[in-house]
């Protein structure tokens, strides 16, 4: 069972621009419903809940631009709606919200801040895509010592390979990977009148 004080739910990206891609294994609308019904079981124990999205400014002036052989397809000017976080997962006033402007949630925000300050030790994270997001910021968390849990049904990879080569190869060398379903009853709903 988690300890609700010292367990946040991170949700990778379930934004606007991104949900609207096409996923694999899991649909992206199967992600944003399994994520939603995450965020809900956390906030009613009193767990932290971390929306990050990724957002550029203006002038895509802080937007990565290496050389590469894959480059990502960029439409300019990236719509405003693009980085907008799904109205399903909120953002409540509880929640902490970050902004990214790379793959992984660690480098360049305050996200290790938030998550210290209020004695987090576990994560549990989802969202898309696994093995770009996901999988970065699950390892920058793994080498701040964060215990890991990855809600495999919960995420989803753009190609359904690289979602299992994640989910097969990666997550379970520097965390635990289970269902939706498991992570809710690790997190049982609270007691009424508690």
């Amino acid at each position: 069972m988690f300890d609700a004080a010292s367990t946040a739910l991170v949700v990778i990206d379930l934004q606007r621009g991104i949900v609207a891609r096409s996923c694999s294994p899991h649909s992206s609308a199967d992600v944003v419903s399994r994520s939603a019904e995450l965020a809900s079981r956390f906030r009613a124990r009193g767990s932290l809940v971390v929306l990050v999205h990724v957002a550029f400014s203006a002038d895509d002036g802080d937007r990565l631009k290496p050389a590469v052989d894959a480059p990502q397809p960029v439409t300019l000017p990236i719509p405003k709606e693009f980085s907008e976080i799904v109205p399903e997962l909120g953002p409540r006033e509880v929640d902490v919200v970050i902004t990214k402007k790379q793959w992984g949630a660690f480098y360049g925000t305050e996200l290790d801040l938030q998550l210290r300050r209020r004695g987090i030790r576990t994560i549990v994270l989802c969202g898309i895509a696994t093995n770009f997001g996901v999988e970065s910021t699950a390892r920058d968390a793994w080498e701040r010592n964060y215990n890991l849990v990855f809600a495999e049904d919960a995420m989803s990879g753009l190609v359904e390979g690289a979602h299992e080569f994640a989910i097969g190869t990666i997550f379970p060398r520097i965390g635990i990977v289970r269902s939706t379903e498991e992570v809710l009853g690790a997190a049982p709903p609270v007691a009424a009148g508690s």
